[in-house]
């Protein structure tokens, strides 16, 4: 792909839980990641990919190739929206930082319209990457998958650099919101839901924690695409949430 051109693999409107307000979430394809528990395993790739379809129907192409201007002609459609409710565009994938041309130029364009930017990320990329972005991204929404301790194993590198990223960001005034993936049994210990407490304790700028419990959609995707041995869990009980809540927001659950 060109400089200013990537694989999207998908474009969702009218999004309410991925930043601020009424938002466009452009996902790009390709992450240098492999959680265990990915819920859009057609993500991962930077290749195109053809998944089975659903019920028998046709199968279905993962991945267009599109430009900067071809997805600001989306985003910008729904700009009316974006300022009644402080609104605007995310970018997800996928991994935003793995696309480093593509994500500086959206962002660039979206912030000469005067339209407010949010990456939802991992934090896993070289630091000349984040520092470039920094003036143009209005919030970061960023991954806190698993500690240090047990961060390989469940999701492929190491911890250090995410962190080491998270306090660049902090220490240049950038708002934060934590976002938290929990398995049950897997990545939610006591340990583990300590270290996000004590992450937005000690991290300047966290606006806000945002838990998200597992849920299977990735196991289906798994089997369209042909994969074999793909993670299974359970879902979350009422319980399993109630204690992450306690542990991470106090007695009462409240955010």
């Amino acid at each position: 792909m060109s400089e200013t051109s990537t694989l999207v693999f998908d474009i969702e409107k009218f999004a309410v839980h991925d930043g601020p307000g009424i938002r466009t979430v452009v996902f790009l394809k390709g992450c240098p990641l492999r959680c265990l528990w990915c819920h859009n395993p057609e993500s991962q790739s930077f290749e195109q990919e053809t998944m089975a379809g659903v019920n028998g129907g046709p199968p279905e192409t993962v991945g267009k190739a599109m430009t900067v201007e071809e997805v600001m002609a989306s985003v910008r459609k729904d700009k009316p929206f974006y300022d009644s409710s402080d609104g605007g565009l995310t970018i997800s994938g996928g991994e935003p930082l793995a696309h480093f041309d593509f994500t500086l130029a959206l962002l660039a364009a979206a912030k000469a319209e005067g339209i407010h930017t949010a990456v939802e990320t991992s934090g896993f990329a070289p630091r000349e990457r984040i520092e470039a972005l920094l003036p143009l991204v209005d919030l970061w929404l960023w991954d806190v998958k698993a500690p240090p301790a047990i961060h390989k194993k469940l999701i492929g590198v190491e911890a250090a650099p995410i962190l080491d990223n998270l306090a660049f960001i902090a220490a240049r005034g950038a708002a934060i919101v934590l976002r938290c993936p929990l398995v049950p049994g897997v990545n939610d210990s006591d340990d583990a839901l300590a270290h996000i407490v004590n992450l937005a304790k000690n991290t300047p700028g966290v606006r806000k924690i945002d838990i998200e419990p597992y849920h299977p959609m990735g196991e289906g995707k798994s089997r369209r695409l042909g994969r074999t041995g793909y993670f299974t869990a359970p879902f979350a009980t009422d319980a399993d949430k109630a204690r992450w809540r306690e542990a991470i927001f106090g007695p009462d659950g409240c955010e």
